[in-house]
């Protein structure tokens, strides 16, 4: 099993990366923060690997830490949750934030991700709950996030599914919802729908 991988980034996506090691290039995917912390095209990365053998595919989920790669394996135990779902939930939530959510049973926060339902959030929350209270650390920053700036409020889901609905994935609308977040961390929670997808298609452009 490939456990690591450690290369050249060749080409990357918001979903996926191609690695090459050695004239031998991986495809891997990734969940939107991870890619938000691969370097540029022809610079070395690195990245915690787990490797799906299935009967007609071998596929290679990449992860810029080994947190993530363990959450990722955490959410995969969850009835419901495959390895698209997970990688979708990463992207859209911190771990600190995921963790958080599952101690405290936040149901709008977790149900705010993309695709994940209430009964979804219900059975991560009943199978993670003890598992995840490492990531949780009351009185710190998770704890901190003035109101309206979570990428979870409804104005940012509203805004996921009108990119969706033009052709986007999921996974280059959440990362253009990010920068726009990070380009304007007080304003971006108070934005109309209308203001996040113009800045989100600029984003995108």
């Amino acid at each position: 099993m490939i456990a690591t991988l450690s290369g050249v980034v060749f080409v990357k996506q918001p979903n996926h990366v191609i690695i090459d090691v050695g004239g031998v290039g991986y495809e891997v995917l990734i969940s939107g923060r991870t890619y938000d912390r691969l370097p540029d095209n022809g610079d070395e990365v690195f990245l915690y690997i787990h490797t799906s053998v299935r009967e007609d595919a071998i596929t290679l989920y990449g992860f810029a830490g080994a947190e993530e790669k363990e959450l990722f394996l955490l959410l995969n135990t969850v009835s419901g949750v495959g390895p698209k779902l997970a990688l979708s939930i990463l992207s859209g939530i911190s771990a600190q934030e995921l963790g958080e959510a599952l101690i405290r049973k936040n149901m709008s926060r977790l149900t705010a991700l993309a695709g994940v339902g209430r009964k979804t959030a219900e059975r991560m929350c009943v199978e993670l709950k003890d598992k995840v209270a490492k990531y949780y650390l009351p009185g710190s920053e998770a704890d901190q996030i003035p109101a309206g700036e979570s990428m979870e409020e409804d104005s940012f889901r509203d805004a996921l599914s009108a990119l969706t609905n033009l052709g986007y994935t999921q996974a280059m609308a959440w990362q253009a919802l990010r920068r726009v977040q990070k380009l304007h961390p007080q304003a971006a929670g108070g934005m109309k729908i209308e203001e996040l997808i113009r800045e989100a298609l600029r984003a995108l452009a």
